[in-house]
Formats: C-alpha cells, sequence, structure tokens
C-alpha cells in the first residue's frame, strides 16, 4: 500500500512538471539551489533591465529545450517518456508590436517666424513648448497638431506656412546597444585591438585635459567611475516624464572619460564630459529621446563650447535634426555618431548618415565586423564594438556591445587630437584619421568598415 502511494505520488510530480514544463529550466532558482548548479555573472549590479546577466555556466553539462527537459545532464524524471505527451498544440507567441517611431500629434520646427507662429496657430496648432537656441539665433518649437488632423497633413501644413523653416515630426531617437556579448577575459579591455596607448604613457604631445559632449540617457554620477567628479549631467527631458534608464549613458561615459584607477578606465580618463541627458522612459526598457530635444542638447553643448560630441544614438531622417547638426557643424565642432544596429540591410540611421557626422561601426576582438551594425556609403570608420568592458549603472562593470560602444573610441581620438591641436580643422583632422586607419574589408572606404580600423597608435605620436 505504502510503494502504491508513493508511485502515485511521484506520478503525480512528474505530470505536473510535464505540464508547467518550468521546473527543471536552468534560470529556476529552486532547482539550482538543489542541485547545487553555480552562475557566473557579469561583475555588476545593473537595476534598468535590458540584456543579459553575464554569460557563465550553471555548471552542468547539461542544456534545457522547451518541452524537453534536461539534455545531456541528469533528469530529475527519468520516466518522463512513459507519460502521455500533451495533445493540444501550444499557441504561437504574437509578436511584439513595434515600437512608435515619433511622438503622437506632434510636429517640431525650427526657425518659424513670430507670423508664421501666429497663422499656424490660427488654424487650430497649439504651441506645447518653444525653447530659444542661443547658438543658432533662433528657436525650436513643438507644436500640437489640430484636432481631427493626420500628421502628415499637419506637417505638410506647416510647412508650406514655413517654407524657410525646417519642419518635421518629433521623431524618436534611441541609445545603441544589444545584449551583452560574454567576455572572454576577465576585464575585456578591447581598446587594446586598437593599441589605446595607457594614460601613464601617452606622449607629452597627447594632453588629457580635453572638454567632450555626450547627449546620451540618464548617468549614475555616484559610480566609482566617476570618483573624479570630472563629470557634469544635465537633464533636459521634462520634469514630467519618467527618467531613462541609467545603463547606457553610464556606460558610455565610463568609457570616455573613467577613472585610471577604477573598474572600467576610461580612454581619457582626465578629460571633462558634459553630459546631457536627453532621454525619458517611453515603455518598458524603452528609452527614447525626441528630435526636439536632440536639437536643444545639440545647442547647449554648443553654447559650452566643446570640441567633440558623441552620439551613441540612432533614429530616422528629421529635418529638425538635420538642420541643427548642419549648424554645429558649421562652428567646427565634431560630431560622432553610432552607425546603428538594425543589421547588414537596414536602411542608414541618423545622425550617423549626415554628411559632416562621423558614422562608427563596431568590430569583435577579431576585427571582425559586429553582425548587426549597419552598412553604407556613410560608414567612416571602424572602432571595437563586441564585448567593451566598462561601467555597470549601479556599480561594478560589465560587457556591453553595439555601435553605441564603437563611437567612444573615435570619440576619444578626435578630443586627444584636438586638445594637442587646438587649430586643428575637421577636414584635416578627418584625413589624418583617414590615412591612419588600419584598412579591412575591400581596398580603400567601403560599406562595411568605411576608411577602416581606427588606430589608435598615430593619433598623439604624429601631426604629419
Amino acid at each position: 500500500m505504502l510503494t502504491t502511494c508513493k508511485l502515485a505520488l511521484i506520478a503525480s510530480l512528474a505530470a505536473i512538471a510535464l505540464v508547467s514544463g518550468g521546473i527543471v529550466a536552468p534560470g529556476n532558482m529552486l532547482v539550482r539551489e538543489t542541485l547545487g548548479a553555480g552562475v557566473a555573472l557579469a561583475d555588476d549590479d545593473d537595476d534598468d533591465g535590458g540584456g543579459n546577466r553575464g554569460s557563465g555556466s550553471s555548471g552542468r553539462s547539461g542544456s534545457y529545450g522547451a518541452g524537453a527537459g534536461w539534455s545531456g545532464g541528469k533528469s530529475l524524471f527519468p520516466f518522463r517518456g512513459f507519460l502521455p505527451r500533451r495533445s493540444t498544440p501550444r499557441r504561437p507567441r504574437a509578436a511584439a508590436p513595434a515600437p512608435p517611431t515619433r511622438a503622437p500629434e506632434e510636429i517640431v520646427g525650427l526657425g518659424i517666424s513670430p507670423s508664421e507662429l501666429g497663422q499656424l496657430a490660427a488654424a487650430g496648432f497649439e504651441v506645447l513648448e518653444r525653447d530659444p537656441m542661443a547658438t543658432f539665433g533662433t528657436e525650436v518649437i513643438k507644436l500640437r497638431i489640430p484636432p481631427g488632423v493626420t500628421l502628415e497633413s499637419a506637417r505638410q501644413q506647416a510647412r508650406s506656412v514655413a517654407p524657410q523653416a525646417a519642419v518635421d515630426f518629433n521623431h524618436y531617437f534611441r541609445p545603441e546597444q544589444h545584449p551583452d556579448a560574454p567576455c572572454v577575459t576577465s576585464d575585456c579591455l578591447a581598446r587594446e585591438v586598437i593599441g589605446w596607448p595607457e594614460a601613464q604613457s601617452w606622449p607629452g604631445t597627447c594632453p588629457a585635459g580635453v572638454r567632450i559632449g555626450l547627449v546620451d540617457t540618464a548617468i549614475n554620477p555616484d559610480h566609482i567611475a566617476f570618483e573624479a567628479r570630472n563629470i557634469e549631467i544635465v537633464r533636459l527631458a521634462s520634469d514630467a516624464l519618467p527618467e531613462s534608464g541609467k545603463q547606457h549613458g553610464t556606460a558610455v561615459a565610463a568609457l570616455l572619460v573613467g577613472s585610471a584607477t577604477s573598474r572600467t578606465p576610461g580612454l581619457i580618463p582626465g578629460g571633462k564630459l558634459i553630459a546631457v541627458d536627453a532621454f525619458h522612459r517611453a515603455g518598458r526598457q524603452d528609452d527614447v529621446s525626441a528630435a526636439f530635444d536632440l536639437a536643444r542638447a545639440l545647442d547647449l553643448l554648443a553654447g559650452r563650447q566643446v570640441k567633440v560630441i558623441n552620439l551613441s544614438l540612432a533614429g530616422p531622417p528629421n529635418l529638425l535634426l538635420e538642420q541643427a547638426v548642419k549648424e554645429v557643424g558649421e562652428r567646427g565642432i565634431i560630431m560622432v555618431a553610432a552607425a546603428g544596429n538594425d543589421g547588414p540591410r537596414a536602411k542608414p540611421v541618423y545622425p550617423g548618415a549626415y554628411e559632416n557626422v562621423i558614422a562608427v561601426t563596431a568590430t569583435d576582438r577579431q576585427k571582425r565586423p559586429y553582425r548587426r551594425a549597419g552598412r553604407g556609403e556613410h560608414i567612416d570608420f571602424a572602432a571595437p564594438g563586441v564585448a567593451v568592458w566598462t561601467a555597470a549603472s549601479v556599480r561594478g562593470a560589465r560587457p556591453k556591445t553595439g555601435t553605441s560602444f564603437a563611437a567612444p573610441f573615435v570619440t576619444a581620438a578626435v578630443a586627444m587630437m584636438m586638445a594637442s591641436e587646438p587649430d586643428l580643422v575637421p577636414e584635416r583632422l578627418r584625413d589624418r584619421l583617414t590615412g591612419h586607419a588600419e584598412d579591412l574589408g575591400d581596398p580603400g572606404k567601403d560599406p562595411v568598415f568605411g576608411w577602416g580600423l581606427l588606430n589608435a597608435r598615430a593619433i598623439c605620436d604624429t601631426k604629419t
């Protein structure tokens, strides 16, 4: 009788496991504790979500497949195969809706005159926000479209009223990162691939005291990477909007100017960083910056007289942003942007694809192109962007992947070159970067690597 009860109990447990399909999953904490399995994680404490939590092994030789249990390892239920299979087919999981590409019911304009704004107001447009652009000598305006009018029609109407202004949708732009790639070493210092010099070995012609502009998400200023307090953070987004996550901005900022004594030394530890948080949290783990805020951020940084601006973000073409980029470029400020992670067949993304912006793609430690990086004739240079070791959002560090983390290498190189030669004009600087780049792929400029991989060994020891 006792044996019969035991068998019945075991059979019931096995049936429960079959139906739930999750009791022996590697991610189940109870099973991990029961089996004594360990998990190797990155040395981090991110709290914003997004990406993997490291790349280590679970300590078991088996693997887990949906509906199949462990293979190659010891099963908790070796008699599971004798139980009847589920006859009802699983419903296919619905595809997640695509994230929005623009703000609803809003258009933005740069250079709309007071009289033109009056005409638009009379037609039913409502001014939501306006901000003077001191550097550009005009103002940027955000308008709500009239009720019952489509966005396309409203944009066309505003363009006809203000033909000389840059009028467009209030497009969204997003950080360019992807789930973390595994580290093959304990520190993943990808800078070694391009010969980035240690701070203590910089030649005398390569000073560290440079001012860099950054437009990104929120940043954790209390991270030990910023113990030198060489970072100033300006939040542009409205206080009424949720703050963006700190993962992306903290990682990019630390990669640029992180303390030399921290676990995440920056490329220019003594550099001065002015970081503009122009993003807000639009949805679960969806950080966005509207074109309206990006234009304001560029104006702010131009007014602070930075020499180079890092833009590890991407989105669709936008007339307002294009005009702001043009205005900044005419002031001799270099802008460096991510090439995007939408894949090699994707359309070019912006601001990277604008003519006076340096677009940077990503490579791995073997100098191979990152498989998700964008391609095209607009690509200028390549830099390490796979498993780049940098700061986590709360404390510690972890590897980061994406063209977002390739762009800071070129930004740092530009900053050091301009610090050593303050009168270096953008055209000459581009020529120098091009002349010293390591040509990968087809000879000359190609759509995969641009002019080639950044050669950090040459950024400070030559002025030829």
